[in-house]
């Protein structure tokens, strides 16, 4: 059998868990070709993504030629399936916040998709997000093309079910993944309860470099950390609000932001006029083995977001015996028992936040020690790579994935047709 894996980015900073699954699915004896819409144009600081980025190949990167040639190819072969792909993406693009012309981009993605599936012998497709990689994938499916299925994480998708026909989506894939309970249940919401067989919940896993590590001992220093992209969901600004009260209240700490993105700028605006210099910092982007070290050497994890699916962070917090400080939202209560392996926030509140660190910075080592003990045995039994990829491997062989065929072209036809490179 041989799938193949789409996203819009791949590989990139933030997918670390996207790498673990393909490389999982692999080794139940799945062959996995990988695809990005766009060409990879973020620095990659982490080694396992560099090799990751030379075995992806991009849609849009066959160039506006390669665009045209594929839309040709698949019009002359596939001319029933491409006006039916043809309605569906006027119709999607009619209801979606991205409009009519890109969603017929998605539909010429749609046909790279399909030639390079076709050269390749791919059986199945399988998106992780619920936007327009599921988009390109379903489009490409209506070509003619594989079947697929996808994996949402929220909560973009949640908050745009609609515009991103996520009904349409569920109706037509073989199945779908969510990576919660609270995920199931959302999709639950916009689908038609006939389709709710289809929805599985399968966890983000991690893999032995997090499982199977020496435990650390919690050092003495007051040091907190948070993971993260910066932006507006992940609550930074709160936590840096946060800071000051216990700056104020003559607390001595640090906080690490480990991470970058469009809020970078307005944080550091922020610290400067709270005077935080010598309270927190900004580290950028990070390798995986930089979040482990960093995760390593604070107390706790602290994670106040505003909307979240399952944080991958928090995983690797707990499995690495730290205890981890986290808004109840989405899945995350599914991850932390509050006060047994850490503890549950009010989303938003400046007050419970800073009570809530105080609290960490002054918990003796050992009560630490025992939260982070119990963090650990939760997510080593329920978030092992090998048992979450191996539910998915499963759902790959047991949903009648088969070789499809370039129908109605003759051997000839085919021979003369021009492949893409």
């Amino acid at each position: 059998m041989k799938i193949a894996y789409l996203v819009n980015h791949y590989p990139h900073v933030s997918h670390s868990f996207i790498r673990r699954e393909i490389i999982g699915i692999e080794a139940w004896g799945i062959e996995v070709a990988r695809f990005s819409i766009r060409p990879c144009i973020s620095k990659l600081v982490d080694e396992a993504d560099k090799l990751e980025l030379d075995k992806t190949q991009s849609i849009l990167g066959v160039g506006i030629i390669g665009l045209l040639l594929a839309v040709i190819r698949v019009f002359l072969t596939q001319p029933v399936h491409f006006l039916k792909s043809l309605q569906l993406a006027g119709k999607i693009g009619w209801h979606s916040d991205r409009g009519l012309v890109r969603n017929l981009a998605y539909l010429v993605e749609a046909c790279v998709l399909l030639c390079q599936c076709s050269d390749l012998g791919i059986n199945h497709i399988h998106a992780h997000f619920g936007t327009n990689s599921t988009t390109v994938a379903m489009l490409c499916h209506t070509l003619g093309g594989p079947s697929y299925s996808f994996t949402i994480h929220g909560p973009q998708e949640f908050d745009r079910a609609t515009v991103l026909a996520l009904d349409e989506k569920v109706k037509q894939a073989s199945f779908v993944v969510a990576i919660s309970s609270f995920g199931k249940s959302q999709l639950y919401r916009w689908c038609d309860r006939q389709y709710w067989s289809k929805i599985h919940v399968i966890h983000c896993g991690l893999d032995a470099k997090f499982l199977n590590t020496h435990h650390t001992p919690i050092s003495e220093e007051p040091r907190l950390v948070c993971v993260g992209r910066l932006d507006e969901q992940k609550g930074h600004l709160l936590l840096v609000e946060a800071a000051a009260k216990l700056n104020a209240e003559g607390l001595d700490f640090k906080l690490v932001f480990v991470g970058d993105g469009s809020l970078r700028s307005e944080i550091e605006t922020a610290i400067a006029q709270l005077n935080l210099h010598n309270h927190i910092e900004i580290t950028g982007w990070a390798s995986n083995s930089q979040v482990r070290e960093q995760i390593l050497a604070a107390r706790a994890l602290v994670l106040p977001s505003f909307a979240e699916g399952l944080p991958v962070v928090v995983m690797e917090a707990l499995a690495l015996g730290r205890p981890v400080i986290s808004s109840c939202v989405a899945g995350v209560p599914e991850l932390i028992e509050h006060g047994k392996c850490g503890w549950l926030i009010t989303p938003g509140s400046l007050e419970d936040l800073t009570v809530t660190m105080a609290k960490v910075l002054r918990s003796p080592l050992e009560q630490l020690e025992q939260m982070g003990e119990m963090g650990n045995e939760l997510v080593v039994q329920r978030h092992n790579i090998t048992v979450e990829t191996g539910k998915l491997a499963a759902l790959f062989r047991s949903n009648g994935i088969e070789q499809f065929p370039l129908e109605d072209v003759s051997s000839k036809q085919k021979q003369s047709l021009i492949k893409l490179g």
